[in-house]
């Protein structure tokens, strides 16, 4: 990570609200949004998780966190109110807990995998905004930034459900910025594309078990720029967008994908 963080204040003073914060994605963004300033609240489920990111982010007075599920309400309400009794304020939501699930055909799906998958990745991001939202209202400001995918924009056989979640993230984003535009609320999505991480490594796994590098060459071959993005390259963008320089970006969807989207 050390190779995409640098020192500087393009968050300095703002306080911001990490779900799915073990994750790659959550990690490295966590660890440039401290590098920038922002004082950070880490939530995710795992314990053991979030003691080895803390590790890897080393204890700090502007780091601080929560055990909660992003689909569980009551968590994820107290989880806002702890943020704003350690730190005073919440300025910055990145909504970044997700699941890939089980790949699978539309008929043989299970019932139990599809709702999982849009608990976490649909559930989660509207809980998300509806309690940091309430904060950022009451202070008339904010940047609210969910986890969409390349997903979100094209169709792929067996990955219906995940499929369904980021076309359904995108328009709660909309919606969103509808809804918050005027209390002075900015909403948007970062969009990756292929990332060397978990669950790109799961899904490859999946859909070819006896030809994992295989599968990963092949994925590459269809980005302009041949190669993975990294948990890096997607926290930059959501720095851009949680910080004042994006201060009129609001609605939108940021392809973080090498140019896959657009082959």
């Amino acid at each position: 990570m050390s190779d995409h963080v640098q020192s500087g204040n393009r968050l300095a003073g703002k306080i911001a609200f990490i779900t799915g914060a073990t994750g790659g994605i959550g990690e490295a963004t966590a660890k440039l949004f401290l590098a920038q300033g922002a004082k950070v609240m880490l939530v995710a489920r795992s314990q053991d998780k979030l003691d080895a990111t803390i590790q890897n982010l080393g204890a700090s007075e502007n780091l601080a966190h929560c055990i909660a599920d992003a689909a569980d309400e009551k968590a994820i309400a107290q989880a806002v109110e702890a943020t704003v009794a350690t730190f005073g304020g919440l300025d910055v939501l990145f909504a970044n807990a997700g699941t890939e699930g089980k790949i699978m055909s539309i008929e043989d799906q299970t019932y139990e995998n599809f709702e999982q998958v849009l608990h976490t990745n649909v559930i989660g991001v509207w809980l998300a905004m509806k309690y940091c939202g309430r904060v950022m209202r009451a202070q008339g400001s904010g940047s609210m930034i969910a986890t969409a995918s390349t997903a979100g924009a094209v169709g792929f056989p067996g990955l219906s459900p995940y499929i369904a979640s980021k076309h359904a993230v995108n328009g709660l984003v909309k919606t969103a910025a509808l809804e918050f535009g005027e209390a002075g609320i900015r909403v948007n999505a970062v969009a990756p594309g292929p990332i060397a991480n978990r669950m790109m490594q799961s899904l490859e796994e999946q859909l070819a078990p006896d030809d994992v590098q295989g599968m990963h060459d092949t994925v590459a071959a269809l980005i302009p720029m041949k190669r993975y993005g990294t948990n890096e390259e997607v926290a930059q963008m959501t720095l851009f967008l949680a910080s004042d320089e994006s201060s009129f970006c609001n609605g939108a969807t940021y392809m973080v994908d090498g140019g896959f989207i657009a082959a």
